[in-house]
């Protein structure tokens, strides 16, 4: 397993991973179920992240992910990523707002009906 990140002052470590199922970029949460939103993954210290990505891993092919691994991210809520790579995963593509993943997860299914047509 590599060596994982160190979080500075303030920062913590999160799981990340690509579900098989539709290729969205999921964070593991509570229970170790995996969520789309970063809002609901788990923080985890230096110490706690690496047993945890050892399971997540051993786990991987039942919970139907792919290319898991930690990401640094600043103590907030929601947690936000420290890198731009990280933050573009979190919240959708940087082109164009429509298109963000909290832009869609905020929409009705209504808005969205109307927004197709």
């Amino acid at each position: 397993m590599k060596r994982l990140s160190r979080p500075g002052e303030g920062e913590v470590l999160l799981l990340t991973a690509n579900r098989l199922l539709d290729g969205r970029i999921v964070w593991l949460g509570e229970g170790e179920h995996w969520r789309e939103s970063i809002a609901e993954a788990k923080r985890f210290s230096y110490e706690e992240a690496g047993p945890a990505l050892e399971r997540a891993l051993a786990a991987a092919a039942q919970k139907e992910v792919v290319a898991i691994y930690e990401v640094v991210a600043h103590d907030t809520q929601p947690p936000e990523p420290v890198t731009a790579r990280e933050v573009i995963r979190a919240h959708g593509p940087s082109v164009h707002p429509d298109f963000s993943y909290d832009d869609a997860l905020a929409r009705t299914p209504a808005q969205e009906k109307e927004r197709a047509q």
